[in-house]
């Protein structure tokens, strides 16, 4: 036991959750170490890995009070003006954008920053943190309650903690081990991220495209480019993924009924199976968990992050409460007022997403028509929109910083 190093939390997966559930517990005063199964190098450094995630105003706000945010070079950060939703061929487009919420005329809706980059700049705050120890190379075989500590046995030895925290993705070992369940929805489909130069301006629009047999999106990035998201069935994915470069070319700007001109692939190009996963509990003793452990979101409504890192602020908040008041922040109570509050925040938006989801990637004559039918019903209704422009801005947080 003297040989086991012990804190007030560890965390297992130090992906982008991970890591700001870290800092967020530092703030709070917490002793935390962070046990991350990739090297140190490419911990530090992690390649691109095909996704943009479009950053809330409360995420950011966030990334900004926890330090992260100055690690972000601002020419990457790439400001949403609007966000378009279309099916079909027929162009009868549900249009958002932060005029729909009556916010000060020209503020984005959010950011688009490379998931890779928002890695990187929460491990190299991390890595400032005093209080917190970054633990690479570290793959966790079996977890031990022993009185009101948890022994985690890994491949660097032992680490002893009072409050164990799952952050290693939705198909988290954490959770199997602690014997939560989860709903997994299998969506049958792949989904491949690239960037795409292009001819034509994106003027800093997204495009969400529900087409016959794909679903399209385009997320603005500088520097005259678009993040390519294509949804299909794993062969045709697997075609593209190994088809030449003239080829791949040339049918992307096919299948985005040429509408941004001539494009081409300035990057590797990447491949995720779309499965949705929602944990049949948050917590267990002595155990939470945060991010996709608990709630992998479909991708559709480009929320899953946002609210990961919200889970994770909430899980913090909690226990620092507790830490302050000097009362056993790993207990029961505590992680069950983070369990309510994750839970309010997440279950309505899982179902309305696998709904949306469901919904729009169906082609059959039925859903073709409810789907073009719903998308006019909402673009005639301008309250509708404001409501859903807010959430997607998600402003209820201090303004960060233009």
């Amino acid at each position: 036991m003297t040989n086991t190093p012990e804190y007030d939390v560890a965390i297992i997966g130090g992906g982008p959750v991970g890591l700001a559930a870290a800092l967020c517990l530092d703030d709070a005063g917490l002793s935390v170490t962070v046990l991350e199964r990739a090297d140190a190098a490419s911990w530090a450094e992690p390649a691109f890995d095909g996704r943009e995630i479009a950053l809330t105003w409360h995420a950011r706000a966030l990334l900004e009070r926890l330090g992260a945010w100055q690690h972000i070079p601002e020419s990457i950060i790439c400001p949403l003006r609007e966000a378009r939703v279309e099916t079909g061929r027929a162009n009868h487009p549900l249009i958002f954008d932060a005029d729909a919420s009556h916010t000060t005329p020209g503020e984005p809706l959010g950011w688009l920053v490379a998931n890779n980059m928002i890695r990187r700049a929460l491990h190299a705050e991390a890595a400032t943190r005093p209080g917190i120890t970054l633990a690479p190379d570290i793959a966790v075989s079996t977890m031990r309650q022993d009185g009101d500590t948890t022994v985690i046995h890994h491949s660097g030895g032992k680490t002893r903690a009072r409050l164990t925290i799952g952050a290693d993705g939705r198909f988290s070992a954490t959770r199997r081990r602690a014997g939560i369940g989860a709903v997994i929805h299998d969506f049958e489909k792949v989904m491949m991220v690239c960037r795409m130069a292009h001819e034509a301006p994106h003027h800093n629009v997204a495009l969400q495209w529900f087409d016959e047999g794909q679903t399209i999106a385009l997320l603005p990035v500088n520097g005259g480019a678009s993040s390519l998201v294509l949804t299909l069935p794993a062969n045709d994915i697997d075609r593209l993924m190994h088809a030449g470069q003239d080829d791949f070319n040339a049918e992307i700007m096919q299948r985005v009924g040429n509408r941004m001109g001539t494009m081409r692939l300035v990057n590797s190009r990447h491949a995720y199976p779309l499965k949705a996963v929602y944990a049949h509990r948050f917590t267990a003793r002595r155990l939470a968990l945060i991010g996709d452990a608990a709630v992998g979101m479909h991708p559709i409504t480009a929320h899953g992050f946002n609210l990961g890192l919200r889970g994770a602020e909430t899980l913090a908040t909690e226990v620092g409460k507790a830490f302050t008041q000097g009362q056993d922040f790993a207990s029961p109570v505590t992680l069950r007022r983070y369990e309510h509050q994750h839970r309010a925040a997440t279950a309505p938006m899982f179902a309305a997403t696998n709904g949306i989801a469901t919904l729009y990637t169906r082609d059959t004559a039925p859903f073709r028509a409810l789907r073009a039918l719903g998308l006019r019903a909402a673009s005639a209704l301008p309250p509708f929109r404001s409501a859903v422009t807010a959430m997607l801005m998600d402003r209820n947080a201090k303004n960060p910083s233009h």
